[in-house]
């Protein structure tokens, strides 16, 4: 395999092709900037290219995570919790553009095995980013009207006790909330006021709790609250530091972290002839192949959501009646718009799998699937008959992938594995911190991530079942998603805080910052750019890093975002106007390449396929 410079995004494809037994060579000037190629043992041309961009659109001055960020509703969304649009200080967008172009890659490679050979594929990190913000978006242009709340948005978690714990707090069900919170002393009036905004904080990127819930863990020890959520049964997590994640065992191998999925081999590499199929379109590499889900929440969802927008046919397993999310405000037509978001064009299966004919019409299906999904709680799919031993012995070819909350991680860790407690076990929060307090995301940062992880499993299991005819069990979790925004932070010996600015010499000058008329987000992480933003605006480029904030925030509030975005661009230094708005995405040069329109407004396929 061999690769151009390495960015965020091309670092994450290559690590991942590693770990799947891909050898890197680079060859400086003999691959496209933001590209790998695929060279077969033995060969010396490359049997399939990916190159990975920024731009989808016609916003060439999208080049980098900032950029991207400003333009695409990331910040937007993940500044929720804090008022205004915010700089998420991680290059998350570069690193699920890097887990897609896998897909793509292995999408690729599959389809080469079932008669299309395919020569290149691509995407970019604005399509990434995108499809992180895809249920948000879908919310904002629905048939209803979205109520975001903005009122004492900053009473939410994470708590703080007494003693200076930080912690999350989870709870799936209201009668522990109510348990938990009475026995800390809360009015019942708040606990009830509490449960909406806590529960609703998935979807929506903020929690306006009642202050008086912060105030009353904040007078106790976190020993003392432990010892409460035990007896009531809600979920604590602290939050961690990423050198206590970097010492759990098997986080670290060699000083390298493993991949975020295991792939075991089941059965013996079988010379039976495959099932009969037809070559797979060149834009739908899956085509052909079947997909079981049976998943719920976010996760599992939006990795059959990638497989069916790669071609596969998608068969969800839902309770009679259908799944409750489908009626989750707002609604676009008949249909949840978030549940769309990740759901539509599945099929559906309706059963009760607390009964022998439910499970037997869930058996039926993955007896001639491709692969099976799930992210039930631990020991769920034993108790059902579905685990993969059950399945395996049913079809020796299944692909069965479990997407967890938590794995096999030992150690302290909470019942509950969910987005915002996988964030703060992980070091996640902790890396994000602010003023001395961890800023873990509202936005569902893991769970996407851990979907796309869970789908580029289930794609290296289907592309090892083409070559072996053998069946393959797929592991994957939130809490190993979470290493692919931390790779550096677990590798190397000593802690940063991680901000807008790369470079930790650097004031961190991103911004947003209010102009005239909008926001504007810099992309101002070297000296050179430092240097030149200073010249730009007539400042002094030696002024103490706190004054200089200042002295660039007053400056960029005499003119207009556009103003200064062109003026800026003329003196070499990135600049965004920042959407503040997801509904502005649609008449987006930088987004509405990538977006379709039904009953509201979805984000496209994120690859590109060529014969």
């Amino acid at each position: 395999m061999l690769y151009s410079d390495r960015s965020r995004a091309l670092d994450v494809a290559l690590r991942h092709l590693s770990c799947l037994g891909a050898r890197t060579l680079r060859r400086p000037g003999g691959v496209e900037n933001g590209s790998l190629d695929i060279v077969p043992p033995g060969r010396s041309a490359p049997a399939l290219s990916c190159h990975i961009g920024w731009s989808c659109g016609e916003a060439p001055n999208v080049a980098d995570e900032v950029a991207v960020q400003a333009t695409t509703g990331v910040m937007a969304v993940h500044g929720r919790r804090v008022g205004a649009p915010a700089r998420l200080p991680l290059e998350y967008a570069s690193a699920c553009a890097g887990v897609l172009a896998v897909h793509g890659v292995l999408a690729a490679l599959i389809a080469h095995e079932r008669g299309t050979p395919l020569t290149r594929t691509g995407t970019s990190v604005t399509h990434a980013a995108l499809l992180t913000v895809s249920q948000y978006l879908a919310a904002a242009t629905a048939d209803e009207d979205e109520v975001v709340p903005k009122d004492d948005i900053e009473a939410g978690p994470p708590f703080r006790s007494r003693d200076g714990v930080w912690f999350e707090a989870e709870a799936l069900d209201p009668q522990p909330w109510r348990s938990f919170w009475s026995e800390l002393g809360v009015p019942r009036e708040d606990i009830s006021r509490g449960w909406q905004p806590f529960v609703l904080r998935y979807p929506k990127a903020v929690s306006p709790l009642p202050r008086s819930l912060s105030g009353a863990v904040a007078a106790r020890d976190f020993t003392e609250i432990s010892e409460v959520a035990a007896r009531t049964g809600i979920s604590l997590c602290r939050v961690r530091s990423v050198a206590e994640r970097r010492a759990d065992p098997g986080v670290l191998v060699d000083g390298t972290v493993s991949g975020p999925w295991r792939l075991t081999p089941y059965g013996e590499v079988q010379d039976l002839p495959a099932p009969a199929f037809r070559a797979p379109a060149v834009d739908r590499p899956l085509e052909g192949i079947s997909v079981v889900e049976a998943g719920r929440r976010i996760q599992a969802p939006l990795a059959t959501h990638v497989l069916g927008l790669l071609g596969a046919d998608v068969i969800r397993v839902e309770p009679p009646g259908g799944d409750p999310l489908r009626g989750m405000p707002p609604m676009a037509g008949d249909c949840s718009a978030r549940f769309l978001a990740l759901n539509r064009g599945k099929r559906v299966l309706h059963a009760d799998l607390k009964s022998p004919e439910g499970r037997d019409d869930v058996l039926d299906v993955a007896r001639g699937a491709d692969a099976f999904l799930h992210n039930w709680a631990p020991g769920k799919a034993a108790v059902f008959g579905l685990d993969s031993d059950d399945l395996s012995a049913l079809n020796s070819r299944l692909v069965y992938a479990y997407a967890s909350g938590w794995g096999d991680a030992l150690g302290e860790r909470p019942p509950l594995g969910t987005d915002f407690m996988a964030q703060a076990h992980s070091g996640l929060a902790h890396m994000m911190s602010a003023d001395g307090a961890p800023r873990p995301s509202l936005m569902t940062l893991i769970d996407v991530l851990g979907g796309l992880v869970a789908a580029e499993g289930v794609l290296a299991g289907l592309l090892l079942r083409e070559r072996t005819g053998r069946g393959v069990r797929v592991d994957s979790s939130l809490l190993s998603a979470s290493t692919v925004v931390q790779y550096e932070a677990l590798e190397r010996s000593s802690e940063r805080r991680v901000t807008g600015c790369a470079n930790p010499a650097l004031p961190d000058l991103t911004g947003p910052w209010p102009t005239a008329d909008g926001l504007l987000a810099l992309s101002a992480d070297s000296h050179t750019a430092v240097g030149r933003l200073c010249g730009a605006l007539g400042l002094d480029p030696e002024l103490p890093h706190n004054e200089l904030g200042t002295v660039v925030a007053d400056r960029l509030a005499e003119r207009s975002a556009g103003d200064w975005t062109a003026l800026l661009a003329d003196a070499g230094v990135g600049a965004s106007e920042v959407l503040t708005d997801l509904r502005d995405l649609d008449r987006s040069p930088v987004a509405r390449h990538a977006l379709t329109h039904a009953e509201c407004t979805f984000v496209t396929a994120p690859w590109r396929f060529e014969a």
